[in-house]
């Protein structure tokens, strides 16, 4: 799943819109829009953005063995 579709999920879990998304962060929803269009969102902006939605971002490998990197 791509980070486009993580935001995309996550927004309508939450009830805004994109344009109150961008708002939230500080970007035009132009910006935002381009980017999540080109899923070009940095580790940064997606910490961002769920801060901004009242959650965490995660990233990381998950092993069969229960191993995290």
């Amino acid at each position: 799943m791509s980070n486009t579709q993580k935001v995309n999920m996550a927004i309508a879990y939450k009830g805004i819109s994109l344009s109150d998304l961008a708002k939230a962060i500080g970007t035009s929803v132009q910006n935002l829009s381009q980017k999540m269009k080109r899923d070009s969102l940095s580790t940064a902006e997606l910490q961002q953005i769920a801060v901004a939605l009242g959650g965490t971002y995660v990233f990381g490998f998950e092993f069969p063995d229960g191993t995290k990197v």
